[in-house]
């Protein structure tokens, strides 16, 4: 499972030393950014552009495109201390079978019990 995290992207770039062409410093303030959140166990995952209603004067709206970056993070579901144990099954001591005896089994019900009764 995941936890998701969603930010603006950068709408400008970084002045460095060195670094001199706008897509260069906007490319250099994306990696910043990158970087942080990879700092705190983000993982990027992907940028996207998504379209935004809002409102322009009093009675109208227009459609804004916004540029998001997603990060996720893995989420550690922690087991419950019963299943992380082993399960050990308690020592039982053989059973031997009965032996058999040398009587002859007794016989408690007489053929009359097993016939039906008569009805009326």
């Amino acid at each position: 499972m995941y936890d998701y995290k969603v930010i603006p992207a950068p709408k400008r770039g970084t002045k460095a030393k060195g670094v001199k062409t706008p897509e260069d410093r906007f490319s250099l303030a994306l990696q910043d950014l990158m970087n942080a959140e990879a700092v705190g166990g983000w993982e990027f995952l992907r940028a996207e552009t998504l379209p935004s209603e809002e409102k322009s004067g009093f009675r109208s709206s227009t459609v804004v495109y916004r540029s998001v970056l997603v990060f996720r993070k893995a989420i550690l579901l922690e087991e419950p201390e019963a299943a992380a144990a082993p399960v050990v099954a308690p020592a039982v001591a053989p059973v031997s079978p009965p032996e058999p005896a040398d009587e002859e089994p007794e016989i408690t019900s007489e053929i009359s019990d097993l016939e039906e009764p008569e009805r009326s």
